[in-house]
């Protein structure tokens, strides 16, 4: 009877000695967890919050530039495609509000992510080249473009192979490794269409 006693008294106890032990040993766990998971989400709060800062004035200085030269493309372009009178430099104008337009999206998206302001509108010298152009017309209007558009890649072009080299953000050089062959196609078009006018 006495044994019986101690066996029902001893029971009970010996189930809550488990259950804290069982407790004891998760909480380190919990513990542990929770504060890995507070330093994870702090470290990639800091991270996106440090982003911006990271891009230098040079990054910067080159992004906006690139912005402001691809604005004009597309802007030229569609002037072009309405007052072209040559086939070559009609086709060749939309291809410059395709790719330009294309690459300048993907430029948005990076200054977006990184905090980067780009100007909105083109520059004010860009926008004498564009009245400039307006007012020509015909054979006139196709040569004054394309040499216009010869001038301005072999200057891209140069711009963007020593930017390659210079830039550290290292996804502002893989959209300019991405956009200069297509820049420097164009280029080659260019100087192609403007020797034919000729």
């Amino acid at each position: 009877m006495t044994q019986r006693k101690f066996i029902l008294f001893a029971a009970p106890a010996l189930v809550l000695a488990m259950a804290f032990a069982c407790k004891k040993a998760e909480e380190p766990v919990t513990t542990d967890t929770a504060v890995a998971a507070t330093t994870e989400t702090s470290s990639t709060a800091s991270t996106a919050n440090a982003a911006p800062a990271t891009v230098s004035e040079d990054d910067k200085t080159f992004a906006t530039k690139a912005a402001d030269g691809g604005m004009t493309e597309v802007s030229l372009g569609g002037i072009a495609a309405s007052k072209a009178t040559n086939a070559d430099v009609k086709s060749f104008s939309q291809r410059m509000q395709t790719d330009h337009g294309k690459a300048g999206d993907e430029l948005k998206s990076w200054a977006s992510a990184k905090g980067v302001t780009l100007p909105a509108e083109i520059s004010a010298e860009h926008k004498k080249l564009a009245d400039d152009l307006s007012k020509k017309s015909g054979a006139a209007f196709d040569k004054a473009y394309m040499n216009a558009m010869v001038e301005d890649h072999d200057k891209d072009v140069k711009e963007f192979q020593e930017a390659s080299t210079k830039v550290k953000d290292p996804d502002l050089k893989a959209w300019i490794d991405k956009t200069l062959p297509v820049i420097t196609d164009h280029q080659k078009m260019a100087h192609e269409i403007a020797g034919k006018l000729k």
